[in-house]
This record gives C-alpha cells, structure tokens and sequence, in this order.
C-alpha cells in the first residue's frame, strides 16, 4: 500500500491518536455536529477524524488559500462534508459545536442565531480579539485554544518562526545569511520569527507599537528603530500583527529594491496586497512558480510579494505549514476543549476565556509521559 502525507501526519500526532482511541469508548460527541472553520490541511485531517472518532458529524470550511486538494478529498473519503461556496452558511447552520478559527462562523452564528449552539473552541488570538466585544450576545463556554500557554510556546513562539523560516527558504530559495530582516509585531508569533531569523544568522529588527513590548524586543537583542527607518533598511519585511493594513502602497517610497514582502499573520489584510499591484508606482508585475510576484516599479526598483499577503507559511503551492508536534499539541487541547464544551465540563461563564488549567496539564503530562517511557526491551 502506498502511504500519504497525511498517513506519515497521522502516525505521528501520538497524542491525536491516544484521544481517538480513547474517544471511540467514550463518544462524547455522539449525536452531535461540530461545524469547523479551520485551514484544511494534512494535519487538520487528524484533529477531524479524532472528532468523528468521538462520535461526532463534521461539516468542515476553509480558507480558499490554504485548504489543500488532498485534504479535502481525504476527509470526503472518510465521511466527512466539506463545503464551500455560497451554500456553506446554509449547511453550517444548525452545529450543536463550533471550531473556529478567526471568528468568522460565531459571527454569522450572531447574524443568524439558532436553537441548539452548544458552545464550541477558537483557534487564534485574532478570533479572541473579534469575539470578546460580542460575549453578552454570545453567552456560551468559548474556550481560546490560542490563549492557552502551551498553543503560545509550542506553535507560536517554535513553530510559526520555523514554519516562517522554511517557507521563506523553500519558496524564494534566497539567503537569509547578513540579509536584514524586518518583523513586523512582537507577540508569540511575532518572536518566534524574529528568533528563527536570528538563528538563520540573519540581522533582525523588530517594528513594535507597544511601547512595553518593544522594550522586550530590545531587551532580548533586537533592534527597535522607528518604523520608517526599519522598512527602508530592510531586505526581507515579515508581517505577524493581526492588524490591518500594516504596509500599504504608502510605504513604496521606503522600499528598497529587492524587498521582499511576506506576512504570516492569520488574515491576510496585514499587507494590503491589491494596493500595492495597483499603485500608480507599479510599472509592470512578474509572476512566478511558487506564489511569486515581483512588482516593477517606475524607477526601476522591484518589490517581491510572497503568496500575495496571505499566510506565506501555509498558502501557496507544497505547503507544509508548522510542525507536527506543536499541531498534535494544539490539536489535543482543541479535542479535549470540545470534549469539555459538549460533556458540560465548562458552562456559561467560560466565555471566550482561556483553555482550563487542567486541561492544560493534562496534555502537557500526556505528550511529557510518552517522550520519558521506558524502552521496550
């Protein structure tokens, strides 16, 4: 039998596995539909069948840019709905629990309320920011799963800065040796790029606007220059803020020729990409394999612009995206989050608020247990 990537995925999401055995005995979804607005991709698949393994039915959306073909099909083929489309609200509408990640499916679930929302999980910090104005309307247990301090060390600070790094590498080829590297933000995300770059022996400056976080930037080794100066120097720019509109077609005049622009925030509204190939600086554009685009400009110089603003770690072609043990770490607290919703372990009051402790330790214990087994003699 020929195996996939998302078999070599699933075989070593040791946690993901250990729930779905135990979840087959305890169904604790049995009867209900966990509607998800998660990036389809090999290791979203394992977290999706852990779910259904509890007994649940999934009606499963993405985002255009990273769901990945084979995912999709897989998930199709072990009985899942995937949906997209102008039809996906419609078939979304009626899930006793919610995965979310950005907060897109809690609001519409607020323009279209319904009878029988359980509760449910969100994925990031961009998500948590969106949904707290809206807790007195929502009025159910929304555990954060990014709030969590393990999502926090393990994805953000490691893995999205590896992630970055390889992306960076595999898709432009280009060296980060002596190149300097501007970040953009300076939260989890924002300083696991900023130390991965680093480590690549690139020279790094970090664009902060908290004065209290950019002060830690500075503390642990990075330059801290005023923001114009930081985007005029640099070679590579990276975006992880979860703002808007962080580089726009008012910086072309700062840019220096060759720049290249990426973002690896979770919306792509971080660089504003349309304006950019449509300032009237723009002479021409390039297209390349790999998501490329290199923007012409009037003077001769050329700005290159990664996946055209969305996350250049997980969209393009032959995403990889962050590794496989801080997602089986995400993905356990996501299951044992829902398990928690479902079962009535959380009630009303854990709205939008951070995973409980216990649940934290209990998976923290669960992957620290498995690496200090003894070996079978």
């Amino acid at each position: 039998m020929v195996s996939t990537r998302i078999d070599w995925v699933r075989d070593h999401c040791h946690l993901l596995r250990a729930i779905s055995a135990e979840f087959r005995r305890t169904r604790p979804f049995q009867g209900l539909t966990i509607g998800t607005g998660i990036h389809l991709e090999a290791k979203t698949v394992a977290l999706i069948l852990t779910l259904r393994d509890g007994g649940a039915r999934l009606v499963c959306t993405g985002n255009l840019n990273t769901t990945q073909p084979d995912a999709v099909e897989r998930l199709r083929a072990e009985g899942a709905a995937v949906i997209g489309g102008p039809t996906k609200d419609r078939q979304l509408h009626g899930s006793d629990l919610i995965l979310d990640n950005g907060g897109d499916l809690f609001t519409r679930y607020l323009d279209r309320p319904y009878q029988g929302l359980i509760g449910g999980t969100e994925e990031t910090t961009s998500g948590r920011m969106r949904l707290e104005p809206l807790r007195e309307r929502l009025r159910r247990p929304i555990l954060v799963v990014n709030d969590s301090p393990i999502k926090q060390f393990a994805e953000n600070d490691h893995a999205v800065g590896q992630s970055s790094l390889e992306s960076f590498l595999r898709l432009t080829n280009r060296t980060t040796n002596g190149e300097q590297v501007t970040v953009f933000g300076y939260g989890a995300c924002g300083r696991g790029v900023a130390a991965n770059f680093r480590g690549a022996y690139a020279r790094v400056s970090v664009v902060e606007v908290d004065p209290v976080t950019r002060l830690r930037a500075h503390l642990d080794g990075f330059s801290t220059p005023p923001r114009d100066v930081a985007v005029a120097e640099a070679d590579v720019i990276i975006t992880v803020t979860g703002a808007r509109d962080v580089l726009t077609a008012a910086d072309l005049p700062l840019l220096r020729d060759g720049v290249v622009l990426a973002n690896a925030g979770h919306f792509p509204a971080e660089i504003d990409a349309e304006g950019l190939i449509g300032a009237a600086e723009v002479a021409a554009s390039s297209e390349y394999p790999d998501d490329l685009l290199t923007l012409e400009l009037t003077d001769g110089r050329r700005v290159h612009l990664i996946s055209r603003g969305h996350m250049f770690n997980l969209a393009g072609p032959r995403p990889l995206g962050n590794s496989i043990e801080s997602m089986d770490l995400g993905f356990a607290l996501q299951a044992r989050c829902l398990e928690a919703v479902a079962t009535g372990a959380v009630d009303d009051a854990s709205c939008v608020v951070p995973v409980p402790r216990a649940i934290d330790a209990a998976v923290a214990t669960s992957y620290l247990d498995r690496k200090y087994l003894p070996v079978p003699r």
